[in-house]
């Protein structure tokens, strides 16, 4: 089980991040740019996971692309999953009461990835 400390730790140990808000939500972002983000479920949500729908914290991370978001959802689902309103769009969710915090470290460093300026992605340096 992870939490949001655990989320803001990790996503703050990464190169130039700063911490900021996404529609009224906390959220981290590299150079400007949103890579994981604080997603409470909406309504709607809740109605199309029916029995699914987490009921601790979620968050939302992003994704390389739709293979990837399909793949993660089927190998480590429950605790990562989507929804409709997320179709076309390259990004999870993770029900943070589901995944350990071993695969959050790996999805959170792979979203930052996917959202840093090139000179930043060979964190961590070489040789360390």
């Amino acid at each position: 089980m992870a939490t949001l400390t655990d989320v803001a730790r990790i996503a703050m140990g990464m190169p130039e991040v700063e911490e900021g808000t996404s529609y009224g939500n906390r959220a981290w972002k590299v150079k400007g740019r949103t890579f994981v983000w604080e997603r409470p479920l909406r309504p709607r949500d809740e109605e199309e996971l029916g029995d699914r729908a987490p009921d601790g914290d979620v968050i939302g991370v992003r994704v390389e692309d739709e293979m990837a978001k399909e793949i993660l959802c089927d190998n480590e689902g429950p605790a990562v999953f989507t929804v409709d309103h997320f179709a076309g769009f390259d990004a999870v969710l993770i029900d943070l009461e589901e995944i350990g915090t071993g695969l959050l470290e790996d999805l959170i460093e792979d979203a930052w990835r996917v959202m840093a300026p090139a000179r930043l992605r060979a964190y961590p340096p070489e040789g360390t």
